[in-house]
């Protein structure tokens, strides 16, 4: 299903990505018997930056590159491209002047895009993480995208991670995108399915299963973003979150009743006894330690996918359709204190993935209109910034960020690090 996804972006006849040395193809070796000499170009960072009146809130459209700091590391950096984007219009005050020169491998020159102009939006479906019974509020949610959202100029592609088979190719048409919503259908595991499936030692196995095939999905398309440059990128995630160790009193309790050590003629008392047994087992406890490890690993999954989207200079905008959540349908057998630390955990894991990557996480609400607006206008209104770092270490894969003006009464909010694509990818 997703190599069709990968290929998004294909069609923009985008520039090579960076931080990605490529041979120079066709070069001839030299003559002379002395070692040949090769030269490799530093890559342009880019970082988007919204500026807002500290009162008003209103966008701040005639910033100068003389008005703005870049520090990475703590070090200012030299500002060398300065693109303003305001109501759809693209203004390109700064152009980047030949990256420098360094001694290395011959890079290509990077082909200009074919088209600057509009937004581009990425719909990112994560059916697996969406239940059946949040189809309709999905598909109600992408028509509202439709409305007030993306407009008459922007590109947009939408993919899926599960039974929907979504993989649309961005373009302009909408019609695309209105046909793609009848065919959203969300497949995630209910509570009782995850209570009942097979436990492995890292959890429950299906779960992790999902959240690896929807993470996978996420991370190659931001390397696929990496090739957009100058663009404004938003990746628009629907998904109800992501929690690797849920419900462990439901599964004990299920463990217990598989285990067949319900002995007692009140069911509810016997059931209760018998995960206190279990509780006690040597075996389970030594599987529950290393189950309680799920959170580290779950935390290591959003951090390489907000690691990726930062190389790529793309934001997330997570949106939950489950919106305001109260407790557990009524057809749910579900441990409140369950439940609880369940639905903390997954709302918890959109917010990672926006906050990291300088987006917002629209969830525990019904109100997606206010959200969708806000999206809007913060991929409207916006500065791209760019600089070559003067930091030659390669051996600092992540750099710290920070944007800052000198005009008084006025907010900045950027970006604040980067990382160097890894030299062997984990993907």
């Amino acid at each position: 299903m997703t190599a069709g996804a990968f290929a998004l972006l294909l069609a923009l006849g985008a520039p090579q990505a960076p931080n990605t040395i490529h041979a120079q193809a066709g070069a001839q070796a030299p003559a002379s018997s002395q070692p040949p000499t090769f030269r490799a170009s530093v890559d342009l960072i880019t970082t988007d930056m919204i500026a807002r009146d500290s009162r008003t809130e209103q966008f701040i459209a005639d910033l100068k590159p003389s008005e703005i700091e870049i520090l990475e590391d703590g070090v200012k950096q030299e500002i060398v491209s300065f693109v303003l984007t305001h109501g759809g219009r693209v203004f390109n005050t700064l152009a980047p002047p030949p990256a420098p020169v360094q001694e290395g491998i011959v890079l290509p020159q990077r082909r200009p895009t074919n088209d600057a102009a509009g937004r581009i939006f990425l719909v990112f479906i994560d059916d697996f993480h969406l239940q059946f019974r949040e189809t309709p509020r999905t598909r109600e949610l992408i028509k509202k995208m439709l409305r007030l959202l993306i407009h008459e100029g922007d590109m947009f592609g939408i993919v899926s991670t599960g039974h929907s088979s979504i993989s649309e190719q961005l373009t302009y048409d909408r019609q695309v995108l209105e046909s793609s919503i009848e065919r959203i259908t969300g497949g995630g595991l209910t509570p009782k399915d995850i209570m009942q499936g097979m436990a492995t030692s890292q959890g429950p196995a299906e779960l992790r299963h999902r959240a690896h095939v929807a993470f996978s999905t996420a991370y190659d398309l931001m390397r696929n973003l990496e090739k957009v440059q100058n663009r404004r990128k938003a990746v628009i995630y629907i998904s109800s979150g992501y929690d690797f160790d849920p419900f462990v009193e439901g599964r004990l309790e299920e463990q217990a009743r598989r285990m067949g050590i319900n002995d007692s003629s009140d069911e509810q008392g016997g059931m209760l006894a018998a995960a206190e047994r279990l509780r006690e087992d040597p075996t389970y406890r030594d599987q529950r330690s290393s189950q309680q490890l799920a959170a580290t690993d779950l935390i290591r999954e959003v951090y390489d996918l907000t690691k990726a989207a930062n190389r790529a200079n793309a934001t997330l905008y997570t949106i939950d359709p489950r919106g305001l959540i109260a407790g557990p349908d009524i057809d749910q057998d579900v441990n409140m204190n369950d439940w609880n630390a369940y639905v903390r955990e997954t709302q918890d894991s959109l917010r990672m993935l926006a906050e990291q990557t300088g987006g917002i996480a629209i969830v525990n609400q019904n109100d997606f209109d206010k959200g969708l607006k806000r999206i809007d206008n913060e991929t409207s209104d916006y500065y791209v910034l760019g600089y070559y770092s003067s930091n030659p270490d390669p051996t600092r894969r992540t750099r710290r960020i920070e944007v800052r003006t000198t005009r008084q009464g006025v907010a900045i909010k950027a970006r604040e690090s980067y990382s160097l694509r890894p030299t062997n990818l984990r993907r």
